[in-house]
């Protein structure tokens, strides 16, 4: 039977980005996949990470830059990006912010993200 999810759980994070999460462990306790829509201001960014587990980030809005060991991609409204569990890759936004839907497999956990310097 479907389900209706009316409220996403909002997860603190620092630099003024704003991520409701839909689906996953926060919100709901799924293990195996996380959505969540995320605002960020113009300017931010956050230090590199080696998640473990796999991405798919569309761009509603805006511009998300992807840095990687292989240079940077620019990821405009309404194209998206896929990064691979294992890589390490850090995510900014261009000069007029952006929002994006990130879906992660298997979800998103603080303890899987692997940002450095944490």
């Amino acid at each position: 039977m479907p389900k209706l999810l009316t409220e996403p759980v909002r997860i603190p994070v620092p630099g003024g980005k704003v991520i409701d999460e839909h689906v996953g462990l926060a919100s709901t306790g799924e293990r195996s996949v996380s959505v969540a829509h995320m605002v960020a201001p113009a300017g931010w960014d956050e230090p590199y990470q080696t998640p473990e587990f796999d991405e798919v980030t569309l761009v509603l809005k805006g511009t998300v830059l992807v840095d990687h060991d292989g240079g940077r991609l620019e990821v405009h409204a309404g194209q998206s990006v896929v990064t691979g569990a294992g890589e390490r890759i850090r995510y900014s936004c261009g000069p007029d912010g952006a929002e994006y839907v990130a879906v992660c497999l298997p979800a998103f956990s603080p303890e899987t993200v692997n940002r450095e310097g944490e």
